[in-house]
């Protein structure tokens, strides 16, 4: 057992499976001889040679391309788009053809395909480089949506979606890339796409989110702990489908939930789990649902990011508002 990386659980994750199955091809922009943009694929090049590490052209919509095929042909194709503002020359193939197949062939083909991209702001990027994307890929039928917040889930998140038989879109939250270590151990177990995790225990407010947040979400629950306030903190991980048992169980035992989201605040997952809540956990709320988010503006560039982007403060304040609305007698 090893304590890595966000990015190296990716790459082991990627070894480990290139290993274990044949069928299992890497491609994208610079991720052979170069080993990709933020080293992700160090290393795959040596090991499993040109005819599984492929180098592409600078073009994101051939690669999506390209992934949809391969799929379609018994390989499980990986495919790595350099940021996460490039995914839009994507979301053609992954919308039109990657969601679909399965539907359209009325299950004689599949698309056992991963499009990995870095997601979010936090590292002084220039313009389209610190797109928060979840929320397009999230509104596509047939799509799974993953967003990992540590080493250990990034290794058994990929794991699961390489092996999984329809199309997967995992956003790796690029600030969190090399922000801590972690035990991770080479153990091939998966871990399932289809449930949020409950990362501590509460029992006065839920604090929900996913991601490059889950850092300051984390944060911020050590923070209101000084002050006596007991979080439940969960990790929401798989965006799509969206795991509510989880978020229901732990609002009926805390009947406040603030939800964190990096994106801008309009019509993204923060709203689809609030609205969750009201239409399913009305009953067990004693205050409205909160949202802390990002702006509904561009990221800017790197001298106002820290004015944009949500952090712990910004959550320990929206948890004393929920805890100021006192419960109905």
């Amino acid at each position: 057992m090893a304590d890595l990386n966000l990015i190296e659980a990716v790459n082991l994750a990627l070894r480990s499976e290139m290993a274990r199955d044949a069928n299992v091809v890497v491609l994208g922009e610079d991720i052979g001889r170069n080993g990709g943009v933020f080293r992700a694929t160090v290393g795959l090049l040596d090991a499993f040679g040109p005819g599984r590490v492929i180098d592409t052209p600078l073009a994101e919509n051939l690669i999506a391309g390209m992934t949809v095929g391969l799929s379609t042909q018994g390989l499980r194709p990986v495919a790595e788009i350099q940021f996460s503002g490039f995914l839009y020359p994507c979301i053609d193939q992954i919308a039109n053809h990657a969601s679909r197949l399965r539907n359209r062939t009325r299950g004689r083909l599949s698309c056992p395909l991963v499009i990995r991209a870095p997601n979010g702001g936090g590292i002084h990027a220039p313009e389209h480089h610190s797109e928060s994307m979840e929320t397009f890929f999230a509104h596509i039928p047939g799509l799974r949506v993953v967003s990992p917040s540590t080493p250990a889930r990034a290794y058994g998140l990929l794991l699961a979606a390489i092996r999984d038989p329809d199309p997967v879109v995992f956003l790796e939250p690029t600030r969190c890339y090399r922000l801590f270590r972690q035990a991770v151990e080479d153990t091939g177990e998966a871990l399932p796409l289809d449930s949020a995790f409950v990362d501590r225990e509460g029992s006065h407010v839920s604090l929900v989110s996913w991601g490059a947040m889950m850092h300051d979400t984390r944060q911020a629950a050590d923070r209101l702990a000084l002050e006596g306030v007991s979080c439940e903190v969960i990790d929401v991980a798989c965006l799509k489908p969206l795991d509510m048992d989880t978020i229901l169980a732990s609002v009926g035992k805390t009947g406040r939930c603030v939800i964190v989201q990096e994106a801008p605040r309009a019509y993204g997952p923060a709203s689809e789990i609030a609205a969750n809540l009201a239409e399913q956990g009305l009953m067990s709320l004693f205050a409205p649902v909160l949202r802390v988010c990002g702006y509904d503006t561009v990221m800017p560039l790197a001298r106002l990011e820290h004015a944009y982007l949500p952090d712990a403060a910004c959550i320990v304040d929206a948890v004393h508002r929920v805890l100021d609305v006192a419960p109905v007698a």
